[in-house]
C-alpha cells in the first residue's frame, strides 16, 4: 500500500513510500493528485532524511538506558561512565535489554542510522533488528557522546528507489533543528515503517 508522508513547514519534499522504498518525491499536491489512493501521513514541522548519530558503541555498549521500573534505582537518563561500567560487570546479561532501550531512544531522536564499530553481540543485533542503517564513522568526533550530537549529521536527500529512511521534526527549518536539537523528532521511518511516533 501506497502511503504519503508530508510536513508543513516542507510540503515541496513529500514522500511517497511504496513499501520498504521510496516510489517518489516531491511537491505534496503533484504526489496527492497523482496518488489519490495512497494513505495520508501529516506531520508538524520538517520532514529530512533522518540522522546518523556516530556514537554508536558509546551510547549502546557503555551506557546503561535504565528500564522504567528501574527508576528507584537509577533514575530515568542513561548512566554513564564507571557507574554504567559496574552495572554491566554485576549483570553483563543488562547489556541487550539496555541497547534496545538505547535504540528505542535513539529512534525517538530521528536517527535513521549509526556509525562506530559494535563488539557486543546484544547491542549489534539491537540495532540490526531496529532497521538502522550502518554508516562510516567521522575521522573526528567533536563529542561528547550524545543522543542529540552537536552537530547533527543529517543523510543525503532522500530519492525514489532507496530505502523509505526519514524523520520528521517539529521545528521550522533545520536551522531551529539545529539549534534546538534533535529531541525536536515527531516520528521516524525506517523500511516504510513507522518505527517511532511521539504521543
Amino acid at each position: 500500500m501506497l502511503t504519503l508522508h508530508v510536513a508543513e513547514a516542507t510540503p515541496e519534499h513529500a514522500v511517497l513510500v511504496d513499501g520498504a522504498l521510496v516510489a517518489a518525491v516531491g511537491p505534496y499536491e503533484e504526489l496527492a493528485e497523482a496518488h489519490q489512493d495512497a494513505r495520508l501521513r501529516r506531520w508538524p514541522g520538517i520532514l529530512t532524511p533522518g540522522l546518523l548519530n556516530p556514537y554508536a558503541p558509546e551510547l549502546l555498549e557503555r551506557t546503561y538506558h535504565p528500564d522504567p521500573r528501574e527508576a528507584d534505582t537509577y533514575g530515568t537518563a542513561p548512566v554513564t561512565g564507571e557507574r554504567a561500567a559496574e552495572i554491566f560487570r554485576a549483570d553483563p546479561a543488562r547489556l541487550g535489554a539496555s541497547a534496545r532501550r538505547g535504540v528505542q531512544r535513539m529512534l525517538a531522536h530521528g536517527t535513521v542510522a549509526v556509525a562506530g564499530e559494535l563488539r557486543v553481540r546484544g547491542a549489534v543485533d539491537a540495532v540490526r533488528r531496529a532497521g538502522l542503517a550502518v554508516g562510516r564513522r567521522p575521522d573526528v568526533l567533536p563529542g561528547p557522546p550524545a543522543l542529540s550530537p552537536v552537530p547533527l549529521i543529517l543523510l543525503p536527500r532522500l530519492a525514489p528507489g532507496g530505502p523509505a529512511r526519514f524523520a520528521v521534526f517539529d521545528v521550522p527549518d533545520t536551522a531551529a533543528l539545529v539549534r534546538r536539537g534533535a529531541s525536536t523528532c515527531v516520528a521516524t521511518v525506517i523500511d516504510g515503517r513507522l518505527v517511532y511516533r511521539a504521543r
